[in-house]
């Protein structure tokens, strides 16, 4: 952690949300007039598409059937926990993106499934906002939790997470049900040790619960929509959070647990305005007087 240079961390799995959660923070950043860095997880990857399918297929032979994004020893996070450290003790570092699409290529200039080069930070930033995979990985080689000031999970229930993705990886990326399938398959042994240990780390976490029938993701026809779930908002340390403020803005709101609230699913962009501007505000000032 640091006060001269806070950094939040957005951590969830592959079609969990993070990158919505990422829009309503530039939505605060920009309110607010706060200036923030972003890097995304999907940069801190150890191999471009075309490497990574020449490692799976390895890996694959060597006996490995588990091997994915998701392993850590797929992505650099001994760079990513440096970056994370830097940033903290001076407010520099660098970062690059990974090409997804055509789109995304017509704007950074790289082909797809390749990497942009590393590129400085701009400067006087007054917060780092990373969005990706492991933003608060804890394990012998390194621990990028406690760097992280404010650390949130989005954890859709698994089933809805599936779904989400399934859409996701068709409609953007021109995958199969079949191809999307066997990489939730594959990515499950990583999944349950590398991704679900973050979630103990988490200051808060977000669970969207659908309130409609998905026992059979594979074959959803669509996304349940966010007026169709609920969303559990548990709080590590409920130590200072007003939830009677919070309950009297969120309609339909309830608490199922002395740190957890209910919420209608489309009241949440709402319930994070209310929660993460004020603690925003917090940081920024405590950085500035530091």
């Amino acid at each position: 952690m640091s006060k001269k240079h806070p950094i939040i961390s957005v951590t969830g799995s592959s079609g969990a949300g993070t990158s919505t959660v990422k829009g309503t923070f530039d939505q605060i950043f920009r309110r607010e007039g706060v200036k923030s860095v972003s890097i995304e997880g999907d940069a801190f990857h150890k191999y471009n598409r075309a490497d990574m399918k020449a490692e799976l297929d390895r890996q694959y032979e060597a006996g490995n059937h588990g091997f994915s994004h998701f392993s850590y020893e797929a992505n650099e996070l001994g760079e990513l926990e440096r970056v994370f450290r830097e940033y903290g003790e001076t407010g520099k570092g660098k970062t690059r993106h990974y090409v997804h699409s055509e789109e995304e290529a017509e704007v950074l200039g790289s082909p797809p499934g390749t990497f942009t080069d590393w590129a400085p930070f701009d400067e006087d930033s007054d917060v780092l906002f990373y969005e990706g995979l492991h933003g608060a990985v804890v394990n012998d080689e390194v621990n990028l939790a406690k760097y992280a000031d404010l650390k949130i999970g989005v954890v859709p229930v698994v089933n809805l997470e599936w779904i989400q993705k399934i859409h996701r990886d068709k409609a953007q990326r021109g995958y199969t049900t079949e191809a999307v399938t066997d990489v939730i398959l594959r990515r499950m042994h990583a999944y349950v040790n590398c991704i679900t240990p973050q979630f103990t780390h988490t200051d808060i976490n977000f669970q969207r619960v659908p309130i409609v029938d998905t026992s059979n993701p594979f074959v959803a026809r669509w996304i349940p929509t966010a007026d169709e779930s609920l969303v559990v908002i548990r709080f590590a340390n409920p130590r200072g959070i007003d939830f009677g403020y919070l309950l009297s803005m969120i309609h339909d709101s309830y608490m199922s647990r002395a740190n957890s609230i209910v919420i209608p699913g489309g009241k949440m962009d709402l319930a994070m305005q209310l929660i993460f501007t004020p603690m925003i505000e917090r940081l920024v000032s405590t950085a500035k007087r530091a």
